[in-house]
């Protein structure tokens, strides 16, 4: 398997358990943080099509700033892909990590069953 991106925030828990995960089974990758290097708008769009996710399952609802901002509300209220992605966008701790990059794939959050199936 050709290399994958490795979209992390180094401070979190489950994204070191993902990395050591990464490891542990051989998986190249190239590392990124989410904080000092944010998927852009466009980055999101595409891997959010490639996922085959629901596009709320891209944001770290369990985070300060997403509480902060009400973007549940937002959400609920009709907020378009478009506009999601750019909120995204702004700041790598509303996004859900890790998030793994393949050629046709991407894993959002780390779900052991998920990448074993994607990645082994």
């Amino acid at each position: 398997m050709q290399e994958v991106l490795f979209v992390e925030y180094p401070k979190c828990s489950t994204c070191r358990k993902a990395k050591a995960w990464l490891d542990a089974h051989g998986v190249a990758y190239v590392d990124r943080d989410i904080v000092t290097d944010n998927p852009t708008a466009a980055e999101l769009a595409e891997w959010h099509a490639k996922s085959g996710l629901p596009l709320r399952r891209f944001f770290n609802t369990s985070g300060q700033l997403y509480r902060q901002l009400n973007v549940k509300a937002q959400l609920d209220a009709g907020m378009s892909d478009a506009q999601a992605y750019d909120l995204l966008a702004t700041n790598g701790m509303l996004v859900k990590r890790p998030i793994v990059v393949g050629p046709d794939f991407v894993l959002a959050g780390f779900k052991e069953a998920d990448w074993e199936a994607a990645l082994l």
